[in-house]
C-alpha cells in the first residue's frame, strides 16, 4: 500500500458546544478549546480542523465531563455555511476563506 504523506490534510469548520454543571470541569474544557478554537459565544467554540484533530479533541474533553454534561461537535458544510447567519458578536467565517488557525 502506498501511502503519500506531502498531501494537504483537508479541513473542515467545526463547532463544539458544550454544557457542564461544575465550575472546575467548565474551566478545563474551556482552556482545551481555546488553545485551538475561537470561542464565539460562552460555550461555543469554532475554528478549522481536520477530523482527526477534531475527534483527539473530544475525546479530551471526554475525559474531563462527568454524566449529565454534555459536549456538541458539528461539522459545517460549505452549503450550511452558506445558510448560517449570525447576529451579533463575531461573523461567521467567510465561505472562501473559513477561520484559519
Amino acid at each position: 500500500m502506498l501511502w503519500i504523506t506531502n498531501l494537504p490534510r483537508s479541513t473542515h469548520l467545526y463547532v463544539f458546544a458544550y454544557d457542564v454543571v461544575r465550575g472546575s470541569a467548565r474551566a478545563k474544557v474551556a482552556a482545551i478549546l481555546e488553545n485551538d478554537l475561537a470561542r464565539v459565544q460562552k460555550s461555543v467554540f469554532e475554528g478549522r480542523l481536520t477530523p482527526p484533530q477534531a475527534r483527539r479533541l473530544a475525546a479530551r474533553i471526554e475525559r474531563v465531563i462527568a454524566p449529565g454534561d454534555s459536549l456538541r461537535m458539528y461539522a459545517v458544510t460549505a452549503d450550511g455555511l452558506a445558510a448560517s447567519l449570525s447576529l451579533g458578536g463575531m461573523p461567521l467565517a467567510e465561505p472562501s476563506g473559513f477561520l484559519l488557525f
